[in-house]
């Protein structure tokens, strides 16, 4: 597989307060790759980093083999000629000129000949289905639309790398499902190598093949979608995906790479994934909302709380229960009757940290 991007040890401040602190990845051919991370993560540096957008102090990026920046030797190759195609949050359309100048505007910076430019305009353009639009101004265009154009601009140069940030948050709920599974056929299709920048899990797991997650400026963990919600090494990374119930105890006994933790009322099983230690020290447990079920009565890893109250999602009901100090929730297929409930927390899905 051809390595279309590499990033190694990148060092970025502004001022005293550092962004990066020594990230290291790479992008290949026809991949998706997902930055994710909270605000302040170090995510949308790391993109205008690469971009030639930001300036790093140390480390070095390449693009095609070929380094475009190198902090050793200060080589640094400016924006414009790194090729890349960017697709900014903001879309950035000129809007007095058509979709076709629009599209059109990066081959007439590079001097291309205008028979060559219309044709791959009109290509982009029919790829992304806008073949009927090029006459219209951006304000006449959906917000759809309006990302498309955005997405055919970067797309007409045939960059080695698509860069988009936050591509898809102007756009409203049900529009941003139907534009990222359009988005990943697309990619896919055109075997497109992209970085993302994304604040939103499902979006990065939806359009991935990998997934970094950035904090603090460090690469939390990276993998998969799968290895990511399901495999997390981290209490951070565990966390930050998926829709959890984190339950605060101590740990009383370790057994068979388990550990039992306890709270006030309340001992679980959980899988030890924290190295967690027999010496009555706090850890968290963590586990996602939709592997606790309702049970019938006692037994195994279960607890018995009071309802506080549910609320209709459409395809489901969500149940918070009390438990001690903390809140408890479970997804459920029909309402409750007030009072209390039996709950299993599968020791294997409770993971402790």
């Amino acid at each position: 597989m051809t390595n279309k991007l590499s990033v190694s040890d990148l060092h970025l401040s502004y001022g005293d307060n550092a962004i990066l602190k020594g990230v290291s990845m790479q992008l290949d051919q026809g991949e998706v790759v997902s930055l994710l991370g909270p605000s302040g993560s170090g995510k949308t540096t790391l993109l205008r980093a690469v971009a030639g957008l930001e300036v790093p102090h140390r480390g070095s990026i390449s693009v095609e083999d070929q380094p475009v920046f190198d902090g050793a030797t200060q080589h640094e190759v400016p924006a414009e000629k790194r090729n890349l195609g960017l697709v900014f949050q903001s879309y950035a359309l000129w809007p007095h000129k058509t979709v076709f100048d629009n599209v059109a505007y990066g081959l007439k910076l590079r001097d291309t000949p205008s028979a060559e430019a219309r044709e791959r305009v009109d290509a982009a353009l029919k790829n992304l289905g806008l073949g009927q639009l090029g006459a219209r101004l951006p304000h006449q265009l959906s917000g759809g639309q309006q990302q498309r154009v955005a997405i055919a601009r970067a797309l007409v140069y045939n960059p080695p790398v698509i860069l988009m940030d936050e591509p898809l948050s102007n756009l409203d709920a049900k529009l941003r499902e139907e534009a990222r599974a359009w988005l990943r056929e697309l990619i896919l299709k055109m075997q497109l190598s992209a970085l993302v920048v994304t604040h939103d899990q499902n979006e990065a797991m939806a359009m991935s093949d990998r997934i970094l997650l950035l904090s603090n400026g460090v690469i939390e963990q990276q993998g998969t979608p799968q290895e990511m919600y399901g495999e997390p090494r981290t209490l951070f990374t565990a966390d930050f995906m998926g829709s959890n119930n984190r339950l605060e105890g101590k740990v009383n006994e370790v057994r068979d790479g388990a550990a039992l933790l306890a709270g006030p009322g309340w001992k679980l099983w959980g899988e030890n994934r924290g190295g967690a230690r027999l010496d009555g020290a706090t850890a968290t447990g963590m586990i996602r909302l939709e592997r606790v079920r309702m049970a019938d009565g006692p037994g195994d890893n279960r607890v018995r709380l009071p309802l506080v109250t549910s609320m209709y999602l459409g395809d489901r009901w969500e149940h918070l229960f009390q438990l001690g100090e903390t809140r408890l929730r479970a997804y459920g297929a029909a309402p409750l009757a007030a009072g209390e409930h039996w709950l299993e927390l599968p020791r294997a899905d409770l993971w402790v940290f």
